[in-house]
């Protein structure tokens, strides 16, 4: 029966997920062109709300948890696991308190419609992951970006997406970077849970009725630490939540 749903429903979901992504690059375009950065930023607080709601057409319940309250006169870098693009339009809504800006390859930036737009404007650091000395350039300009803003970068360690919900070991390279051009930020973990099971199924349908959440785990203190430290903590700090949400499922 679940999979019949998922079989009826997601073509009306993919066409409200078009339609969102067409009409609001327009709205980018004219908000970013006419009324300038923060009117670009609010529009694109909306539409990520509208994806997050469009979710609710597959009977799909999302949520946020915070353990704690976070800075707002310092940079951050939320470090979180990886399971399926719809982490973004969540992480970007739930945290937009501190316009986040994302590590995202460059690919992504060329065509597609709202997407691409947001981030070539948005400052996020568009990385070729063939050309380290490239991606390790546009990081560290994303770092000394929200060292003077006070805004907040994320960034997936896991470097891919895990289509199981397992966690795969994080690499260091990236979080080293930014916390070397931003050394006043706070690093903060993120737990994303089960949004890998939207698309249990493969490509299409796209699951019905799932449940997937954030949760902001208490933040880590880098100083006085090594950076290779720091990743190793916000890694712990994720796989903990993975181990007791898991339990609980």
């Amino acid at each position: 029966m679940k999979k019949f749903l998922s079989y009826l429903l997601t073509p009306i979901f993919l066409l409200v997920w078009f339609l969102l992504l067409s009409i609001f690059h327009l709205v980018q375009v004219v908000a970013y062109r006419g009324f300038g950065v923060k009117a670009h930023r609010r529009s694109v607080d909306l539409m990520n709300l509208l994806m997050i709601r469009a979710l609710w057409i597959l009977g799909v319940r999302c949520s946020a948890r915070f353990c704690e309250a976070l800075p707002t006169d310092r940079a951050i870098i939320f470090v979180a696991n990886h399971q399926n693009k719809f982490d973004i339009p969540g992480l970007s809504w739930y945290l937009r308190c501190y316009a986040p800006k994302f590590v995202s390859k460059i690919e992504l930036s060329r065509g597609i419609p709202s997407i691409s737009y947001n981030l070539r404007h948005s400052g996020a650091a568009l990385i070729d992951r063939s050309d380290a000395r490239q991606a390790l350039t546009e990081i560290g300009r994303l770092g000394a970006l929200i060292e003077s803003t006070h805004t907040a970068a994320v960034i997936f360690p896991e470097g891919t997406r895990s289509t199981t919900g397992e966690l795969q070991e994080f690499a260091t390279a990236g979080v080293k970077i930014l916390l070397k051009r931003a050394p006043g930020a706070v690093v903060v973990p993120v737990y994303i849970h089960d949004t890998w099971k939207l698309n249990r199924y493969g490509r299409f349908p796209m699951s019905a009725g799932e449940r997937v959440s954030w949760t902001v785990l208490p933040m880590i203190e880098p100083k006085g630490k090594l950076p290779d430290q720091v990743v190793a903590l916000a890694q712990a700090s994720i796989r903990r939540e993975w181990l007791a949400q898991t339990a609980v499922a």
